[in-house]
Parts: C-alpha cells; structure tokens; sequence
C-alpha cells in the first residue's frame, strides 16, 4: 500500500516552485522601476508537472542521464511596456505573490495531511 508515496514528493515540488514564483515575484518588483527590464514568469505547477513526468534530462553537460531535479525556467513576459521599455505591473505582481502563497500553503497541508494518514496506519498517532 506505502511502496510509492508520489504524494510527499509532488507536495514538496509543489512548495518548492512556490518558493520560486514568490523570488520571481520579488525580483520583478524590485526592478519595477528599472528601465528596459522585463518581468519574468513562470509556467504554472500543472505544466512543470506534466513536464517532470515525461522522464529525465541532463541539465548541465557534466550530467549523462538526468537524474537531478530540473530547475523551472523563468520566461520573459511579453506585456505592454511603459514608455522606458519596462513591463513590469505591479498589480500582477501582488496577485502572483499571493497565489504563490497559496500555493506554498496548499503543499504544506498535503504534506501535513499525509503524514497524518500515514502515522495513523502505522499505529502511531
């Protein structure tokens, strides 16, 4: 029943690219009035997921096979621009903080939860 606990691992992926959004998040707004600079995002978990499961990739030349965690990527948001060349918004920002948030706290309570379920089929409450 307990041979493959994907849960903790795709709840702790999960915090780990919330983390990553949050200093994305945090490096845009920090450059928000930087000229010329464009703001960056990430792809939703949903896509790094599916991506993670489609198998291993080497991430540095030095790799033969994978077999280390892949980084998420940050892409270039291609927005409206201010006059200086700067795609910034500061709204967005905030709203991906928050999500980012949730989506730390939403890992934390599946992780929180499972072992809850698994200390209680071991006996041990």
């Amino acid at each position: 029943m307990f041979q493959n606990l994907d849960v903790f691992r795709t709840a702790m992926a999960m915090a780990r690219h919330a983390g990553h959004a949050q200093a994305v998040s945090a490096q845009n707004i920090a450059n928000a009035d930087t000229p010329g600079y464009r703001a960056l995002d990430l792809p939703d978990f949903r896509q790094t997921l599916r991506q993670a499961a489609a198998g291993q990739r080497a991430t540095r030349p030095e790799h033969l096979h994978g077999g280390t965690e892949r980084a998420t990527v940050a892409e270039e948001r291609r927005d409206a621009m201010d006059p200086n060349g700067n795609t910034v918004s500061l709204e967005l920002e905030m709203v991906n903080a928050v999500d980012a948030q949730r989506q730390h706290s939403r890992a934390l309570a599946i992780y929180k939860s499972s072992m809850t379920i698994l200390r209680t089929s071991l006996g041990r409450s």
